[in-house]
């Protein structure tokens, strides 16, 4: 059986949590995890602002310059073609390409476990049994991730909506809080630590585990 420490706001260690060894305890792919990684980053990219027409978009006429034969010069087709001054763009920039990848489910889903499953394996995920506060302070909630054993930056896991977490983190730089359903391969790559709310670990098996 796998556990996760829990710790208190304190930074008191209060016992473990039980963890799915489907996604705690996957066997580690990481071919699959790169194409996991690749697929986010294409579908987060934007068009290019740079757009150029083709000879079917240009204005001008589409008549023949001169006749195809006895002129002595190359044939010609059109005065829209590249070649011509005023002519449209081959093979030049279109602010209208797609560059979003498509991942089945089941894939996108054992990579996940994977990212966690190395995570785990190398001790940096954790859980915390509850915060409190009067007030969406980020000095309260930095000190509070100072007494964890945390050394570097750290993803905060929610199993619903928080605003006192999610606002006292929102300008620490080394930390970004996001609800369950959104754990993504990008996330867990550029963050050291993964701190799941306690009641996250259990949602996890409920939205992942279906």
């Amino acid at each position: 059986m796998l556990t996760i420490d829990l710790y208190n706001q304190k930074g008191e260690k209060n016992g473990t949590l039980e963890a799915s060894e489907t996604i705690f305890g996957q066997k580690v792919n990481n071919d699959l995890m790169h194409q996991a990684l690749v697929r986010e980053q294409a579908n987060r990219r934007l068009g290019m602002i740079a757009h150029t027409k083709t000879k079917g978009e240009v204005s001008g006429t589409g008549k023949k310059p001169f006749k195809q034969k006895h002129t002595g010069r190359a044939r010609q087709g059109s005065m829209r073609n590249p070649q011509h001054p005023g002519g449209g763009i081959a093979l030049g920039p279109r602010n209208n390409r797609n560059y979003s990848r498509m991942m089945p489910k089941k894939q996108r889903r054992l990579a996940l476990f994977s990212a966690l499953t190395v995570k785990f394996k190398e001790g940096k995920v954790l859980a915390l049994e509850n915060y409190e506060n009067d007030k969406a302070k980020t000095k309260a909630f930095v000190e509070m991730l100072h007494k964890l054993p945390i050394d570097k930056d750290v993803l905060v896991v929610l199993s619903e909506k928080n605003e006192l977490i999610q606002k006292s983190s929102r300008n620490v730089p080394f930390a970004k809080a996001l609800l369950v359903n959104y754990l993504n391969i990008s996330d867990l790559q550029k963050y050291d630590h993964v701190l799941f709310v306690k009641d996250a670990v259990k949602k996890m098996e409920e939205v992942f585990l279906k």
